[in-house]
């Protein structure tokens, strides 16, 4: 069911020899690219009539527009099970507090008596959030868009998500009820590359936004990198990924549940497990043929998954061999469950997020931890972030010099412009004094 990599005996290599050695799925972001080109041209110059044509194509829906109405958002509200309402309610609750206390305020530094430089942080001014709607509703990725977002201060908050036929062309109505509960009441039945071509040119129906995030399929992370400087975006998400890094005093049917719980999202997801403990790695083995058989989404998704080439169970000498193979593969969430978890987990450098303990399953983390689960994937932890309120800000350089300030540092200022061959730098200086700016000497 999942293959195995041993990596036991010889001295692991170094960087990308090691990650060449580790699963990882195929996801040709390039090819995609020039599939999406075409679509994104076309809203470009078609603006909603293209995205309605879309919607038709792409998900078997007639629409007579592309907003959603204030009324099906209520209407979804309203009709949202209580106890799902509640979850949310729960979820949003602690995902913002957490994301409140990321905020960041104005620091002035004095360099030197009348010269100071202050850094302040300005929200971006309208962002376009995405809930993907393929093989399941994703309601916990509108509140985690959306939260930081707000928490941010971002003026203007606009969310898509594709066009349901079951629902009469609207989205999701748990998408719409989450999005109703978080004040977002500009929402767009629009999906994957159309999307984010909607928000990165603007439509007659959508303005134009400066910024994209949230999560997608190959086709979202392909219209991404179509509009890459034209508007800022959160990551090229991939398929999920956990790995965990376990010894043998971890329970294999929790790692064998962890495992099947993101193998679930798709038959790319990967589920990787880097383990000292061949009695372990058989044990989870074993544990994993009953849970996958007592669940759902066995053969679309969970079978592929698991005995893909972007999962496996991977056999090391020892827990120290293991952080050094959990820091090279940089997984998206990456639980630690070894003898002393705390001690093990403040040593990995590079994971998306990480989960402590036998008690801090991703799961928690995918709704209700507090933290957010919109995170780098394909290795890309090991120079990305996830999603924050600082995602959403803008760190801007304030400059504020004397006369006096100013001519105490000039000689520098002309010096270095004369170093690098750019006189004028210097001479704007000069400019602002009767006074020949003395040479240091």
């Amino acid at each position: 069911m999942i293959s195995r990599i041993d990596l036991r005996g010889d001295a692991l290599p170094e960087g990308p020899a090691l990650r060449d050695l580790l699963p990882r799925a195929d996801f040709d972001v390039e090819a995609a690219l020039e599939k999406v080109r075409p679509i994104c041209e076309a809203v470009h110059h078609r603006g909603d009539a293209a995205l309605i044509d879309f919607a038709e194509r792409f998900d078997g829906v007639t629409l007579d527009r592309v907003r959603v109405p204030a009324e099906a958002l209520a209407r979804a509200l309203d009709g949202l099970d209580p106890a799902v309402r509640a979850a949310l309610e729960e979820s949003i609750r602690r995902v913002r507090l957490v994301h409140r206390a990321q905020r960041r305020e104005t620091r002035t530094t004095q360099v030197v008596p009348g010269g100071t430089v202050a850094e302040k942080w300005v929200p971006v001014r309208r962002v376009g959030l995405y809930a993907p709607g393929g093989r399941s509703v994703y309601p916990s990725s509108v509140v985690m868009n959306a939260v930081p977002a707000q928490e941010a201060g971002v003026e203007s908050i606009a969310l898509a998500s594709p066009p349901q036929a079951e629902f009469g062309g609207l989205p999701h109505p748990t998408i719409l009820a989450a999005c109703a509960l978080l004040g977002v009441d500009e929402v767009y039945a629009a999906g994957g590359a159309t999307a984010v071509a909607m928000f990165a040119y603007g439509t007659e129906s959508c303005p134009p936004a400066d910024m994209v995030t949230g999560p997608g399929n190959i086709w979202v992370a392909a219209a991404k990198r179509y509009f890459t400087g034209r508007i800022g975006i959160d990551a090229e998400a991939g398929p999920t990924e956990i790995a965990i890094l376990a010894d043998d005093t971890a329970d294999p049917a929790h790692l064998a549940s962890d495992l099947i719980s993101q193998a679930e999202h798709d038959p790319l997801a990967a589920a990787v497990l880097v383990t000292d403990s061949p009695r372990l790695a058989d044990a989870v083995e074993r544990e994993l043929v009953p849970q996958v058989e007592a669940t759902k989404h066995v053969e679309d998704r969970i079978r592929p998954a698991l005995a893909g080439r972007q999962s496996a169970i991977v056999l090391v000498d020892g827990v120290e061999e293991g952080l050094r193979v959990v820091d090279a593969y940089g997984a998206e969430h990456l639980e630690v469950q070894t003898a002393d978890a705390a001690a093990v987990a403040d040593r990995v450098r590079n994971a998306g997020a990480i989960f402590v303990g036998p008690w801090s399953p991703v799961s928690l983390g995918d709704y209700a931890a507090g933290s957010n689960h919109v995170l780098p994937t394909g290795g890309c932890a090991c120079h990305s972030s996830g999603l924050s309120v600082q995602s959403f800000l803008r760190g801007i350089h304030v400059v504020d010099y004397t006369k006096d300030a100013l001519a105490e540092v000039a000689h520098h200022v002309v010096t270095l412009a004369e170093a690098e061959d750019l006189p004028a730098h210097g001479a704007a200086v000069k400019a602002r004094f009767e006074w020949k700016v003395p040479d240091g000497t």
